[in-house]
């Protein structure tokens, strides 16, 4: 219940702050508002996806390290492997990703990254012909 602790207070500080409801959060957090519900309910088999965690800390300035120890993980809980057909990280996405991660990165920045983000998973894929 630890975690889901941390997540309500990730929750009304973001609404106090921010003036976020759940929906702006999810949105800003790229973590779908049924998940946020189920950690707040302590509702998940396991673990919570760390990526997940990872993107709900960088979304809202946390430590990372907060997260992993109210889910009883070592702080420097490592990220999920990649599958074998996974390629690997191109250098602009990398610097996106860590822009993302940056906590000296404003929020309204991190917010039209995530919007472009979404556009572009989005988009019909078209296919040369």
């Amino acid at each position: 219940m630890a975690f889901a602790r941390f997540v309500r207070r990730a929750i009304d500080d973001a609404r106090e702050e921010r003036g976020w409801t759940v929906t702006d959060l999810a949105a800003h957090t790229g973590v779908g508002r049924s998940t946020v519900f189920r950690w707040l309910a302590g509702d998940w088999q396991d673990y919570p996806e760390l990526a997940k965690v990872r993107g709900f800390c960088a979304a809202l300035d946390l430590p990372v390290a907060a997260a992993f120890r109210a889910l009883g993980l070592p702080d420097a809980a490592p990220l999920p492997r990649r599958r074998a057909e996974d390629a690997p990280v191109e250098a602009d996405v990398r610097v996106i990703l860590e822009r993302l991660a940056d906590p000296s990165v404003p929020a309204e920045e991190k917010h039209h990254i995530r919007d472009l983000l979404r556009y572009l998973a989005r988009r019909p894929i078209r296919r040369a012909g």
